[in-house]
């Protein structure tokens, strides 16, 4: 398709790997290939292969074992492995156009409300930690600095691991990864540190253990996202 987003070598090698999990030709307690021959197999560099491999870590598809008899292993399934599922499904729909973003998008945001409710009562002070740590870095990027997407995702998927639910959390992961709302905002400068404030203003409500506050935030939020929609259609 015409205009259809390329991925990047980092990309390539994630969703490869993932597949071949999700499909089980990759088992639950399987080691990967050694790294360097990994990164030969994809000609892909070693550093691009660390990124790929940490964010599987991430998603709890794969772990790393350190030390001379370690290497990275396949995680059992458990719910992350819910939320991988409910991304195929939801690209391969958005894609044949049985279903239209304005839709997943919707059923996003309104999962994203009991979510911070939830995390507002629920969360621990690791993920509180890990909320401020992506803020901080979010403040510090610029509009334009790739990894604006990849902390937005991570910020919202944390909110929603933060309320314990784990099948809330996987849907919540899965529907923002395939809407990825920052992918379509008329990004400026302005925007972004609206943005920013408004994301402390909902971890600092969460930190405060303050459900109705934190869905005041977060409906601010969401509410401000879609005034500043640049379009979107795929």
């Amino acid at each position: 398709m015409i205009g259809e987003r390329v991925l990047r070598p980092r990309e390539q090698v994630e969703e490869r790997i993932r597949l071949m999990i999700l499909s089980g030709e990759l088992k639950s307690g399987d080691m990967l290939p050694p790294e360097a021959e990994l990164a030969r197999q994809f000609s892909v560099s070693r550093t691009t292969l660390r990124e790929a491999l940490r964010s599987l870590t991430t998603q709890g598809l794969i772990y790393k074992v350190p030390g001379s008899r370690g290497g990275n292993f396949v995680e059992s399934v458990n719910h992350h492995s819910l939320g991988a599922v409910v991304i195929d499904s939801v690209h391969n729909l958005l894609k044949l156009g049985s279903i239209n973003f304005a839709e997943v998008a919707e059923v996003r945001q309104q999962l994203e409300i009991p979510s911070v409710r939830l995390a507002a009562t629920n969360r621990s002070d690791e993920d509180l930690e890990r909320l401020r740590d992506i803020v901080r870095r979010q403040k510090e990027a610029s509009v334009d600095d790739p990894e604006v997407p990849k902390l937005d995702q991570q910020f919202h998927s944390l909110i929603a691991e933060a309320s314990g639910n784990r099948v809330l959390a996987s849907f919540v992961a899965a529907l923002h990864h395939e809407t990825e709302p920052v992918h379509y905002l008329d990004l400026s400068p302005e925007v972004g540190r609206s943005t920013v404030r408004q994301h402390l203003a909902i971890v600092e409500a969460i930190a405060a253990g303050d459900p109705d506050a934190g869905e005041e935030a977060i409906v601010e939020h969401l509410t401000y996202l879609r005034k500043h929609l640049a379009g979107a259609a795929r």
